[in-house]
């Protein structure tokens, strides 16, 4: 199982709200309509920026987070190399977030705590 963590940066036109509704809504409802998502995806979780800022702290470069889990590497790449995806989710994507400025990493994970 791999995970794939992208970190997200909206649109500088676009409030935190903004950001986080169609996140929420319109782009989640969007990826999770596609055959090759529901082929391949295992587990999909939205975070998001509470917008706050610590004294001492930097503020945040990013304003939330997508998780998805796949079985492998190949079923990742499958994904997001889909017709449909492309499509139709890319054109979502460029529309809300700052896609030059997101970063992405891909991992296998190692248990610490609990055991």
């Amino acid at each position: 199982m791999i995970k794939v963590t992208i970190l997200l940066r909206r649109k500088p036109t676009l409030t935190l709200g903004q950001f986080i509704e169609h996140h929420k809504t319109r782009h989640a409802e969007l990826f999770m309509s596609l055959p090759v998502v529901k082929e391949t995806v295992r587990r999909y979780v939205q975070e998001h920026s509470l917008g706050i800022e610590l004294p001492g702290l930097p503020p945040a470069k990013y304003d939330g987070i997508t998780e998805l889990w796949f079985d492998d590497v190949e079923s990742f790449g499958r994904c997001f190399s889909d017709d449909e995806y492309m499509q139709l989710v890319r054109p979502d994507e460029l529309s809300f977030l700052d896609l030059t400025n997101c970063d992405l990493v891909i991992t296998t994970s190692n248990v610490v705590f609990p055991s």
